[in-house]
């Protein structure tokens, strides 16, 4: 019940998706097969069974559920649903996304962050489709896959054995406040096994921030 709760209260049912974006199943699902639109964030496969005066009774049903962001994302396709053109959108708000952070203060050494930010850009892309970043940040959109991105760079940069004698603990706390901000609480089974235990809250602890 917990699972079930968790994702009521933090996700849409694509029932609910469709009806809050005035979308159709078809149309819907035509954006996912042209891979504009990710996919559930999760499938849950319930198998019902009822006991009634009427006798035995079972039925099998998949409710998908979705980051509660995508009914922003689905309202760019009103006017482009092009899939270069909506992944160029994608790409941009994730740029401005990054250039703002580090205009802030934010900075990493690894060059997917900084040279190799467009190829970067495109793998995120990938997983942005799967399904991932539905799971795993707030919203699933790409300022927040951004922020989960530069913020779980920095934690560890900064908390490397070669700097460990040497942390930056302001930094190291804006880059965990960071994460915070962006990071989805995860369902219960995953939890202990996730970005926010390993970057959040160990962090947190270790550290006494």
């Amino acid at each position: 019940m917990e699972l079930i709760e968790y994702l009521q209260n933090h996700f849409y049912l694509k029932e609910q998706l469709l009806s809050l974006s005035n979308l159709g199943q078809e149309e819907f699902t035509s954006y996912q097969n042209t891979f504009v639109m990710p996919k559930a964030s999760y499938t849950l496969v319930l198998d019902l069974q009822c006991h009634s005066f009427f006798g035995a009774h079972s039925e099998s049903q998949n409710r998908e559920f979705y980051a509660k962001g995508y009914v922003s994302w689905l309202k760019n396709f009103q006017s482009q649903s092009n899939p270069d053109q909506v992944f160029t959108l994608f790409k941009k708000r994730y740029l401005d996304t990054v250039y703002q952070l580090k205009f802030i203060g934010h900075a990493c050494s690894d060059r997917k962050m900084n040279k190799g930010l467009s190829t970067h850009i495109e793998n995120e892309w990938k997983h942005f489709i799967d399904g991932t970043y539905g799971l795993c940040t707030k919203s699933g959109l790409p300022e927040d896959i951004a922020r989960k991105e530069l913020a779980s760079i920095e934690i560890k940069e900064l908390t490397n054995e070669e700097n460990y004698g040497r942390i930056d603990r302001q930094k190291l706390q804006r880059a965990v406040n960071l994460l915070d901000s962006a990071s989805s609480l995860f369902a219960p089974h995953e939890r202990q096994r996730s970005s926010r235990q390993t970057f959040i809250n160990t962090i947190r602890q270790q550290f006494n921030l």
